[in-house]
């Protein structure tokens, strides 16, 4: 059994200030000597940047589409076993998901299957007695949910913050305080979310200064009380492998969205990851079998990545397993189109890669077209999209919709780019593939 106090920090909708106040709980109970493990609800790579900031540990992602039960329990295991109790950051609205009613996908889910407490977090810059009839209905909602409590954001005064209480004290519901309507709390967004932590975030003391309107000690109270957490049977390596390859991993301003615990499933099966900054036009490592690019924001650093020479030539002529997701599909294309020009690019994917006003977004459930680095033919997968960068479909392409006839990316030979955010610990064997693929135990 698994004992772990935790707290689900939950919304009615996006926006209302569930990272702010996570991250201000994170940090408070950091300076208090308590050491906390983050987590996000979803396939978020941004909001968990401003939660690392504020708890000093990487945080993990939760999501209940990706993964089953045991597999999510695990994750959660894992990311607190050197922590004291875990604070869960949830995603959109509390019963928001992948289908109408929340039940794949949401943070309600999470919260059921951890069998945590919620903290409701509500944007009240505009409410007073209306947020009890708000609070009813949420408390009310799903029955197998415990809804500890209510946090205001965006509070006017102290005496708006007393008519929220009274309001909630009406309907039986505990009042944990405020945040005021300030803009020094506010986190600025771009077009795929806020901003990163490393761009612009508020300091630990920051955070911890924003949470003396909160009951710091209440809400440590309430984590305390979830209940023991049964751990399940998974498919997860229990065990970690020898050393038996070196992966290149992009990592910089540019590529850096990675999920923490698909790189330690990596290094789990014998991968040793090794960084290197195709911004900064470093090369590849020496001595690597695989290089993987995850996304970023390469449209924002075009000019910077084109000017990198060297990576890009080391790139051509490398002649292992390369795999790039999202940011790494347009990098490894022929040029990237932006509002500044056409930049050009690595040129191993056939094709431009534009930028466009909307966003593609959305789960994916996938299915390998072709033998390559992370699949065979014919293995499904699930992932992720979220971009606003268009590109011609070149064949061969990697991926099927399982849910209908859409071709997507790129598959040649030891090459595979694509659109589609893998989550590799829902799919071990595709983790062991590349790790197989990367110090040529794998045919690809």
């Amino acid at each position: 059994m698994l004992k772990t106090p935790r707290l689900v920090v939950a919304a009615p909708s996006s926006g209302a200030g569930k990272t702010t106040v996570a991250a201000a709980l994170l940090a408070s109970w950091r300076a208090a000597g308590r050491n906390v493990q983050p987590f996000k609800v979803g396939p978020d790579y941004i909001d968990p940047t401003h939660l690392a900031r504020a708890a000093g540990r990487t945080p993990r992602n939760l999501d209940g589409w990706f993964l089953d039960r045991p597999e999510l329990i695990e994750i959660f295991r894992r990311g607190t076993q050197t922590a004291q109790g875990a604070v869960i950051e949830g995603v959109m609205g509390l019963f928001d998901g992948r289908d109408a009613l929340g039940r794949e996908g949401s943070t309600a889910q999470v919260a059921r299957w951890l069998n945590s407490p919620v903290l409701l977090v509500v944007d009240a810059r505009a409410m007073a007695g209306s947020i009890a009839a708000l609070v009813s209905g949420f408390r009310d909602h799903d029955p197998r949910l415990r809804l500890a409590g209510v946090v205001a954001n965006r509070v006017g005064s102290a005496r708006h913050a007393e008519i929220l209480a009274e309001a909630l004290a009406a309907v039986g519901v505990p009042f944990f305080g405020y945040l005021p309507n300030s803009p020094n709390l506010e986190l600025p967004e771009r077009h795929l979310g806020l901003v990163l932590a490393g761009e612009r975030s508020l300091e630990p003391g920051a955070w911890e200064q924003a949470a003396t309107t909160l009951n710091v000690a209440g809400l440590w109270r309430v984590a305390q009380s979830a209940p023991p957490l049964e751990l399940l049977s998974h498919r997860l390596p229990s065990e970690r492998s020898r050393m038996r390859s070196r992966i290149a991993l992009a990592h910089d301003a540019a590529f850096n969205f990675y999920y923490p615990e698909a790189l330690d499933l990596l290094e789990q099966l014998g991968a040793e990851l090794v960084p290197f900054s195709p911004l900064a036009d470093e090369g590849l490592p020496a001595g690597v079998g695989a290089v993987w690019i995850g996304g970023g924001y390469p449209e924002l650093y075009a000019r910077q990545l084109a000017e990198a020479r060297k990576t890009r030539s080391d790139l051509r002529r490398f002649r292992g397993p390369v795999y790039a997701e999202c940011g790494g599909l347009m990098y490894l294309s022929e040029a990237l189109l932006t509002p500044a020009g056409r930049f050009p690019m690595a040129g191993m994917v056939p094709g431009v890669a534009s930028m466009r006003e909307r966003p593609t977004l959305g789960y994916r459930h996938v299915e390998a077209l072709a033998d390559g680095p992370v699949a065979k033919r014919g293995w499904r997968a699930k992932g992720h999209a979220f971009h606003y960068s268009t590109r011609p479909l070149v064949e061969p392409a990697a991926w099927r919709r399982v849910d209908g006839a859409e071709r997507e990316g790129y598959l040649d030979g030891r090459l595979h780019a694509s659109y589609v955010h893998l989550y590799f610990p829902a799919a071990p064997r595709m983790a062991r593939r590349f790790v197989d693929a990367a110090c040529g135990c794998e045919e690809v």
